[in-house]
């Protein structure tokens, strides 16, 4: 237990560097760190709730794309702000669409048009 309390006195890293010996020295001395480091919650994935509350931020992460300052005018702003880059987004695609739609209308105009002047001129 002294062996434990000296590690854990110096953090993860010193787990780490005495799994990554372990390894070295013989695999199942390296194995077992590792199953004490994940079963006595040393590494955070060992606690159910650790699982979910990393989750969690990951979601909220994702959802806003970036983490809360702290400051709440600040990511108010911040939201609003990307909220109206995002409508404008979708107003410039929609925009393109429109162009690609009339150009596409003015291809095909031209190709009938085109292709009725043949026939015109063809004798049946």
């Amino acid at each position: 237990m002294q062996l434990v309390a000296t590690l854990d006195e110096y953090g993860k890293p010193a787990w780490f560097a005495s799994m990554i010996l372990g390894f070295i020295v013989w695999w199942p001395i390296g194995l077992g760190v590792l199953a004490y480091l994940i079963w006595s919650g040393r590494m955070g994935c060992g606690k159910k709730n650790a699982w979910r509350a990393y989750f969690n931020d990951e979601a909220r992460r994702f959802s806003s794309g970036f983490s809360s300052t702290g400051n709440h005018a600040f990511d108010a702003y911040r939201e609003e702000t990307l909220k109206r880059l995002e409508d404008e987004a979708e107003e410039f695609q929609s925009f393109l669409k429109r162009l690609r739609d009339a150009k596409d209308k003015a291809e095909f105009d031209q190709f009938m048009s085109e292709r009725k002047q043949v026939q015109t001129v063809q004798p049946s």
